[in-house]
C-alpha cells in the first residue's frame, strides 16, 4: 500500500477574511476550527502516515494554548511557515518522513473535501506520480483593466480551477522545490510543472470550496451537513465547545 504525508498550509495572513478575532484556519466551523475539519479528512485514513500543519510564527503561542492538546492527541507535526506559500510548504517538506511514498498538500482552509475525492486523486497520483483535484470553469471570463473596464472576453475552453489535495511522488515534489529559484508559486503543481513532469487533473467538486471570506464560512457549514463525517479513533477536539481564539 502506498503511503502519504499530508502538509496543511495555514500560515497566510487571511487579509480577505476580515475578522479581528480569527484567521480563517482558526475560525469556528460547526463547533471546531476550520483546520481541524481539514485534518480529520486525512487522519482517518490508514494510508496517511503523517500530518504536518504549517502555521505563522506570530500564531505559535496562541496556537499552542488553544490546540496543543489536539496536536498531541492526534500526532500532528506543527512547523512555522515563511513569507510566501511556497516558503511555508518548503518548511513542511523538511519534516516529511523518509519512509513515505507521496506528499499531499491540502489547504488548511479547505474543510469540505470528501473521502471519495481524496480516494480518486490518491489513486491517480500512484499511477502518474502527480495529480491534483480540479473543476472546469463554467462562468464567463472577462479580462478587466485596473480601471475596472472590460478589455476582452476570455475563452473558458480547457480552463480549470485547481483545487487541493495536490499529490506528488515524494522525490518529484522535493526536486521541484529544490529547483524553484525565485518563483513564488500559488500552488505546488506550478512548481512541478516547471520540471516538465505531467500532472493529471482529477475532477473534484465545487463543494470542495476554499474559505476566503465570511460568506464562504457560512456556505461551508451547509456543505458539511451533506458530507459523510470521517471516523476517528481519537477525539479530534478536546475543547470543541469553547471559544479561546480571541
Amino acid at each position: 500500500m502506498a503511503t502519504f504525508s499530508v502538509i496543511l498550509p495555514a500560515a497566510g495572513s487571511s487579509s480577505r477574511f476580515k475578522d479581528k478575532h480569527y484567521k480563517k484556519p482558526y475560525a469556528v466551523l460547526a463547533g471546531r476550527a476550520v483546520w481541524l475539519h481539514s485534518a480529520e479528512r486525512f487522519l482517518a485514513r490508514d494510508d496517511v502516515k503523517q500530518c504536518i500543519l504549517v502555521i505563522a510564527q506570530e500564531d505559535r503561542s496562541d496556537f499552542q494554548m488553544k490546540f496543543g492538546a489536539n496536536v498531541a492527541i492526534l500526532g500532528i507535526d506543527v512547523v512555522e511557515g515563511g513569507a510566501e506559500r511556497s516558503d511555508s510548504v518548503a518548511r513542511g517538506l523538511e519534516k516529511v518522513r523518509d519512509d513515505v511514498d507521496y506528499v499531499v498538500v491540502h489547504d488548511a482552509a479547505r474543510p469540505c473535501v470528501a473521502e471519495e475525492w481524496i480516494d480518486r486523486v490518491f489513486a491517480e497520483a500512484t499511477k502518474s506520480g502527480a495529480a491534483i483535484l480540479g473543476v472546469p470553469v463554467q462562468a464567463t471570463l472577462k479580462r478587466v483593466s485596473s480601471q475596472h473596464v472590460v478589455e476582452e472576453t476570455v475563452s473558458r475552453e480547457g480552463i480549470w480551477e485547481a483545487q487541493t489535495p495536490q499529490v506528488f511522488r515524494r522525490k518529484l515534489i522535493s526536486d521541484a522545490f529544490a529547483r524553484r529559484g525565485e518563483l513564488s508559486a500559488t500552488d505546488e503543481a506550478q512548481l512541478v510543472e516547471q520540471t516538465g513532469h505531467a500532472i493529471s487533473v482529477v475532477t473534484g467538486s465545487r463543494l470542495n470550496l476554499k474559505i476566503t471570506t465570511k460568506e464562504d464560512l457560512r456556505l461551508a457549514e451547509q456543505v458539511l451537513k451533506v458530507l459523510p463525517k470521517p471516523k476517528l479513533d481519537k477525539a479530534p477536539h478536546p475543547f470543541a465547545d469553547d471559544d479561546m481564539w480571541r
